[in-house]
């Protein structure tokens, strides 16, 4: 399964579609200004699957996750040199990028790959390709991308609109 992550040019919020390969509305997500930023998941019925508040006051950007009403966990990202690397402490996920932090795999504890994630270049707003390989994980893919896009954007020394 093949999602596209695409932020609308204009928002302010961080709020945007998530489409499959045919172009299809899967997800919706909803950005919420304030003292910790946060993200609401919607299926394409509008229903709330999952929510993300990113912490604030930590050396290291982590995101707390919850499916529903229930906290599953947090995404962080670890101290490492020439690629990040991100740790899940749920479903005993990780995700190691490239150099460039364009490309990421999510890994499952056997290191089998489950999601690979690429950013797409010259586009107006951020664009991600998300494939996922094993369909039911791509709620939890689409999770990662989050957190991956709001650490890059909030590591940016650009204003950037939709971030």
């Amino acid at each position: 399964m093949k999602l596209l992550f695409k932020q609308r040019f204009f928002s302010l919020a961080g709020s945007y579609n998530i489409f499959d390969e045919n172009e299809n509305v899967v997800f919706t997500v909803k950005g919420k200004l304030g003292f910790g930023r946060e993200f609401y998941v919607y299926d394409k019925d509008g229903n709330m699957l999952a929510f993300m508040k990113r912490r604030v006051f930590t050396f290291l950007p982590c995101v707390d996750v919850f499916v529903g009403e229930n906290y599953i966990g947090c995404i962080k990202r670890r101290f490492s040199f020439f690629k990040p690397v991100y740790t899940i402490d749920f479903h005993s996920l990780s995700v190691v990028g490239n150099f460039f932090e364009l490309d990421y795999g999510i890994f499952d504890a056997e290191c089998k790959e489950i999601a690979h994630i690429s950013q797409k270049l010259f586009k107006l707003t951020d664009t991600y390709v998300i494939d996922v390989i094993q369909d039911d994980m791509a709620l939890y893919a689409l999770l990662v991308v989050i957190a991956i896009d709001a650490d890059k954007s909030s590591r940016s020394t650009t204003i950037s609109i939709g971030n």
